[in-house]
């Protein structure tokens, strides 16, 4: 058997090619045979307010897509651009190896798995930023306890 295997939750939802479909009561697994169809989970789901970084901002671009809300040829343009930019700050192997899988996904037609890998940055995306957020409010404290030790 081939094509996209779906693991659910009881009562989860997911979209296919734009109609919801809840799961019943029970853990279920469902085997999508046609290539190419839309399929998002709906846990998964980015809101249009949470999309504040640019992981995030590149996943949602994907997600239009599958919900039907972007034309996928206008939107391959704009991943590709975005994997671009997110390649100049992830520069790790395991990283670089994420965003050629979603290049390679997005090439073949494939935004499903494309929306999969790029997700896999966002944890890598949260540390960096918590970092960036660190540094920053160090460099901004070491300022300002120098300002004040400055003799006049």
């Amino acid at each position: 058997m081939s094509g996209l295997v779906l693991k659910l939750g009881p009562k989860e939802r997911i979209l296919i090619n734009g109609a919801v479909i809840e799961n019943g009561d029970r853990r279920s697994r469902l085997s999508i045979m046609t290539p190419n169809a839309n399929i998002l989970r709906l846990r998964d789901a980015i809101h249009p307010e949470q999309v504040n970084t640019p992981v995030r901002r590149v996943c949602y671009i994907a997600q239009l897509v599958l919900s039907g809300d972007a034309n996928p040829s206008d939107a391959e343009l704009q991943l590709m651009r975005g994997i671009e930019q997110l390649s100049q700050v992830f520069t790790d192997a395991d990283s670089r190896k994420i965003l050629a899988q979603a290049t390679e996904a997005i090439t073949q037609g494939q935004t499903y798995h494309a929306l999969k890998h790029l997700r896999l940055l966002l944890p890598r995306e949260e540390r960096l930023m918590t970092a960036h957020k660190a540094m920053n409010l160090r460099s901004t404290h070491a300022s300002d306890t120098a300002a004040v030790q400055r003799p006049q």
